[in-house]
């Protein structure tokens, strides 16, 4: 199909003549290999977002949690908003919800990464998995408190 071309040349015109293509019902001409494609990546970029953003917010909430003294309304602020974003998500992609399991670990672990370089604590002093639910992340009123018996450093 000479469109095809185009999908590799100029990404935007190919999107414009496919979504012509489709909503005049033209559905020979459409390029179907690309556009299913396109959708599904369309899909797998809002459980990226998903997961990026569970990483931030799971990184303030232990930084909340390790550094008492440094806390600050930043931190108050990022772990607030992302939170808010996070419900946006899962209003408009609710199927996302069946993935918490599967994302929250990945999440923390990144987390835990962007942590450790960022503070300089060692990863040896956080927990393995994550200790919160996604609940008590997703929770306006839950702010973890610091593990007694470990270090602040």
């Amino acid at each position: 199909m000479a469109f095809e071309n185009l999908y590799e040349t100029d990404f935007y015109a190919w999107t414009m003549k496919q979504a012509e293509f489709l909503r005049h019902g033209r559905l020979t001409e459409v390029d179907l290999e690309n556009v299913a494609e396109e959708i599904e990546s369309m899909g797998k970029s809002q459980k990226r977002e998903f997961l990026s953003r569970l990483s931030v917010l799971l990184m303030h909430l232990l930084k909340w949690q390790y550094q008492k003294g440094k806390r600050s309304n930043s931190w108050k602020s990022t772990i607030i908003g992302q939170r808010r974003e996070l419900m946006f998500l899962l209003s408009d992609n609710p199927s996302l919800k069946s993935e918490v399991s599967s994302v929250i670990e990945k999440a923390y672990s990144r987390a835990v990464l962007d942590m450790t370089k960022e503070t300089g604590i060692s990863k040896k002093k956080l927990q393995h998995t994550c200790p919160y639910t996604f609940e008590q992340v997703m929770d306006d009123d839950f702010w973890p408190e610091f593990f007694q018996g470990l270090d602040q450093s």
